[in-house]
């Protein structure tokens, strides 16, 4: 066995345990979890769920949206299994939805699009949905810095989450300018990290015109992405509603931001980042630690494992779709081409 296939062993056995590790006692806790959460406000709680089929809904209309265009083989059903399947690579594998964009990249891939197609609307999928996002976190955080919404807290929770979501968005329309040019000649590493930068530098600069075009283009279904994000934090907001009184709405939308953060660090799932970074937002606006724990839990219960295990069906649903697309694709004969010395004529 070579080097690098024996690196590459050991590496899948450190991430299979790092799974393991993490996700085990996830699901062994479970139960306890359930047992914790079940004693709030079962009505609260049914409609915590109901918003995040709300959610989801809006996520995969944000999908069509983007991605689906009138000669695409990809219909609501193919919509749904690509986006679910992502969703609930997104929950497992965590990292920024690092393994959701991977599958779905993939399954786009599959379904007979080139991949400078994925990769710019893939690109644009993603500065409409974290747009959304970062437009959130400066609105809100600037509105609670300066009391608007009536409320005080820390600069930590207020006035670092707009700072960033600003820096973010006026980055973003910074590099929308930036077009191909030619660069001169380097050698070695320096050119090849140098084509790798700018390689992605121009991907996202043509993704953040291409969301920018469908932006001005008013395409409705870009309101799926509000709805993907709206709906989630009414989950949240639901479930505070199930263990008492629920903070305002500021405070819940800031906690529910500066939580989900923490879905970046390499972490099955977020498994104890996401939980810890709202339960501590919420405290720094001074809710109380028993219900915000509760209703974090609530909500981490229902977001986390309502996507994950329709994800996984979904996606071996999606893998048969794709064996259905590979047979269509055998079948097609190709054209025959003209005789010798004859003029096809159209």
């Amino acid at each position: 066995m070579s080097v690098r296939r024996t690196l590459i062993s050991l590496a899948a056995l450190v991430m299979a345990a790092a799974a393991g590790w993490f996700l085990v006692p996830k699901i062994g806790e479970l139960g306890h979890t359930w047992t914790r959460v079940s004693s709030g406000d079962k009505t609260w709680l049914l409609a915590a769920v109901g918003l995040e089929v709300l959610s989801f809904v809006g996520y995969v209309v944000l999908f069509r949206a983007v991605f689906v265009r009138s000669e695409s083989r990809i219909d609501w059903r193919e919509s749904y299994q690509i986006t679910m399947a992502g969703l609930a690579a997104t929950r497992l594998l965590a990292a920024g939805g690092a393994g959701g964009v991977a599958l779905t990249a993939w399954a786009l891939k599959r379904s007979g699009m080139d991949g400078h197609t994925v990769t710019r609307r893939m690109t644009a999928f993603l500065v409409i949905l974290y747009g959304v996002y970062m437009g959130a976190l400066l609105v809100d955080g600037v509105g609670l810095a300066t009391g608007l919404w009536g409320v005080h807290a820390s600069a930590a929770v207020t006035i670092a989450p707009a700072a960033l979501g600003g820096i973010v968005i006026v980055s973003a329309l910074f590099m929308s300018r930036l077009r191909p040019v030619s660069v001169a000649p380097a050698d070695g590493r320096a050119r090849g990290f140098r084509m790798r930068v700018r390689h992605i530098t121009l991907s996202v600069a043509a993704g953040v015109r291409g969301a920018l075009g469908l932006a001005r283009s008013r395409e409705p279904g870009l309101l799926g992405a509000f709805a993907w994000w709206g709906f989630d934090i009414a989950v949240l907001w639901a479930s505070f509603h199930a263990f008492g009184a629920a903070p305002p709405v500021a405070v819940i939308v800031m906690g529910y931001f500066v939580g989900t953060l923490a879905n970046t660090l390499p972490l099955p799932g977020g498994v104890g980042g996401v939980d810890g970074g709202m339960i501590g937002a919420f405290l720094a606006f001074g809710v109380d630690p028993a219900v915000a724990v509760l209703a974090v839990l609530s909500y981490r219960a229902i977001a986390f494992w309502l996507p994950t295990l329709p994800g996984l069906v979904a996606y071996f649903q999606l893998r048969r779709t794709m064996g259905e697309w590979k047979a269509e694709d055998e079948t097609v004969a190709p054209e025959p081409l003209p005789a010798p010395g004859r003029i096809a004529v159209a």
